[in-house]
Formats: structure tokens, C-alpha cells, sequence
């Protein structure tokens, strides 16, 4: 009889039971800590969009809701003259739209008129109407008319928008505001470091901070600040010699001084109790004039029956040791949701919204 063959076989690395049940503790304890810091990225994202947050109405006299604008008035900006110019019909991934199919526009209303109604202006032949998807407008005292990176020249006499140029930079992937501070010469906030917009949500949810501001001209382009969780809404003081940046995300105002080489340090930060989205400069006295986001899950997840709620804040002396910052306007939702902007005009308020209604105040 043959001897019992005897099989030998030489264990892979790790395949004994006892490595077996260790490799499963790991992969037990590795769940876990993944699942630990999901629920910590998801109360962190939850209170930086001020889930919780409800708005007690502060009511004005004086307003109606501007005709022509059903769709959102995401910003706002005034000329001297009174000549006010609406960006509209902003498509924005994962916000709801009431005219999805409808391309953005830009709308004009002369605040000197007894009755001042909203018109679109027609824009000059050869630019794509039909992509237009306009998110912020800056303008500047030559009446050259900006938005985002698309500049126009605003012709008066026809009640038009002459495209000149479109700006495409490295640095500027993912550009929310600009402010203009010459011909071809401004900043802007790049609320993101991706353009992708699952890379966009990734970012905000991991809280990375990535977000920075932009100096742009013909000559030269650099980041002069970063850091930010959402760079926003960016605005000039009016003796030019500071600049105003919202961090919507960490809820924020930062004061940065403006050098001659257009490099920005930081002086202040004012934090706040909701989303700062545009900010506007009252050129008489010097206050800003922020649209706000009281609960900005709303804004994400669109219910008709309980819509985002809109507030207005006044700031003013921000410079000082102690800003008086000051709640003019707020609304659950029922007359206006998710404002965005409110720009102020010889006692007159405009507020903007993110996809919904504008409201006309006189002060």
C-alpha cells in the first residue's frame, strides 16, 4: 500500500483565521471612522447652511414686486445716474429654476423715473444668447458694463449691450462676483477651486477652503487673498481703498486694504448670523447692503410649501471696533424667497433673488 500522500500548502500572507478576523476588525474600525466623519461632514455642512435657522419677518412700506422678473435677479448694480442693471435667470446645479429652459438675460430700470419698470436690453449680434447663464454684474463709472467674465459696453442711446470680450483665465475656474475697479480691471471670487460640479460639491462638502479672490487686467493675473470657504459677493468701498468679501459658507464679511500693486491684505472679519451672498456699496455714506440666506438648505432642497426665506442686512461702520449691522428687510418665503443682493438708490432698495421674484422698496 502506498504511503498517505501528504499536501503542503504555503499560506498566503494574511489568509490564517486569525489574520482573517483582523483584517475584519480593521475593516470594521475603518467603516467606522468613515462613517464618523460622514455624520461629522454632514453636521458641519448642516450648520453652515443654518438647516435650524427660522426668520422673523421684518416688514417694509413701500413695495411691490418688479413685473418682468419671475425667474431670479441674482445681482444688482446701480449706476450714478440711477440707471439699475439685473442679472437674470441664473441655472446653478442643484438650485431649483422657475424657467429652466429660458436662457439669462439682462434687465435695466431707470430709478429716476416716476414709475420704473424693468426692460430687457438687447444684446449685440454674434454672442451666445442661448448659453447665457449670468451670476454677478459689476459696473464702472465709464459705463463700461461687466459680468462675470463677459464684458459689454452699455450704449444709452439704444438701450443695448455691445459684447466686447470674454475673459477666460487658469485662475478663473469657478467665478461667483467681480468688482471692476477700471476699464478691463477687476476682482473677482472664484467661489470654488473646481468647475466640476460634483467637484464643486465635494469641496463644499469637505470643507476645504480652497476658495480665493482674483486680480485680473490685460497685463496681469493674480490670487491676492484665499482661504475662504466660499468666496461670494466682492465689492469696493467708495473711496476705492478697500475691498469687501463675503464668505456665504462660513458666514462672513472680510475687510481687505488695497495696495497700488492691487495686492489686498486682511484688516477685519465681521462674522454673521445667516449666508451672505452680493454685496452692495451705499456710495453716499459708505454702508453695505447685504442679500442674505436665513436657511440655506432651502434653497438646495425646494419646497413650494415651506421656500427659502429672504433677508436684507444694512451694515454700517464697518470699520469701526463695533459695525451696526441692522435687519431692513426679511420674509419667510411668502412674498419673496432666496435673496441674493439689495442695492439702495436715493431712498430707493432693490432686493434680488437667486431664482425667485425682486422687490421694488422706496425708503
Amino acid at each position: 500500500m502506498a504511503p498517505p500522500t501528504e499536501l503542503l500548502a504555503r499560506p498566503e500572507r494574511g489568509s490564517a483565521p486569525g489574520s482573517r478576523a483582523m483584517g475584519r476588525l480593521v475593516a470594521v474600525g475603518l467603516l467606522g471612522i468613515a462613517l464618523a466623519l460622514l455624520g461629522e461632514r454632514l453636521l458641519a455642512l448642516r450648520n453652515r447652511l443654518k438647516a435650524s435657522r427660522e426668520v422673523e419677518s421684518v416688514d417694509l412700506p413701500n413695495c411691490h414686486l418688479i413685473k418682468g422678473i419671475e425667474a431670479g435677479s441674482e445681482d444688482i448694480d446701480i449706476l450714478p445716474n440711477g440707471l439699475a442693471f439685473f442679472s437674470v435667470g441664473l441655472k446653478f446645479p442643484g438650485l431649483h429654476s422657475f424657467a429652466p429652459d429660458k436662457p439669462g438675460g439682462i434687465l435695466m430700470m431707470d430709478l429716476k423715473e416716476e414709475k420704473p419698470r424693468a426692460r430687457e436690453l438687447r444684446i449685440s449680434r454674434g454672442f451666445d444668447l442661448a448659453s447665457f447663464n449670468p451670476h454677478g454684474i459689476s459696473t464702472f463709472i465709464d459705463n463700461e458694463f461687466k459680468n462675470t467674465v463677459e464684458i459689454f459696453k452699455f450704449e444709452e442711446a439704444e438701450n443695448s449691450l455691445l459684447h466686447l470680450k470674454t475673459v477666460k483665465h487658469e485662475l478663473l475656474p469657478s467665478v461667483n462676483d467681480i468688482t471692476a475697479v477700471g476699464p478691463a480691471h477687476f476682482y473677482a471670487t472664484n467661489d470654488h477651486y473646481f468647475s466640476d460640479p460634483f467637484l464643486k460639491y465635494l469641496e463644499t462638502y469637505l470643507n476645504l477652503h480652497w476658495a480665493n479672490v482674483v486680480y485680473y487686467s490685460p497685463n496681469e493675473v493674480k490670487v491676492v487673498a484665499e482661504g475662504y470657504d466660499s468666496a461670494n459677493g466682492i465689492n469696493i468701498s467708495p473711496d476705492n481703498k478697500y475691498i469687501y468679501v463675503a464668505d456665504i459658507l462660513a458666514h462672513e464679511i472680510h475687510v481687505l486694504e488695497k495696495h497700488p500693486n492691487m495686492n489686498l491684505t486682511q484688516l477685519k472679519v465681521l462674522e454673521l448670523d445667516t449666508l451672505v451672498d452680493n454685496l452692495s456699496i451705499d456710495p453716499s455714506s459708505g454702508d453695505i447692503w447685504v442679500g442674505c440666506h436665513p436657511n440655506g438648505q432651502k434653497l438646495f432642497v425646494y419646497d413650494p410649501n415651506n421656500p427659502p426665506s429672504s433677508e436684507v442686512l444694512r451694515i454700517q461702520n464697518i470699520l469701526s471696533e463695533k459695525p451696526t449691522v441692522t435687519t431692513v428687510y426679511a420674509n419667510n418665503g411668502s412674498v419673496l424667497q432666496g435673496s441674493s443682493v439689495a442695492s439702495v438708490y436715493d431712498g430707493k432698495l432693490l432686493i434680488g433673488t437667486l431664482y425667485h421674484r425682486a422687490l421694488y422698496c422706496e425708503l
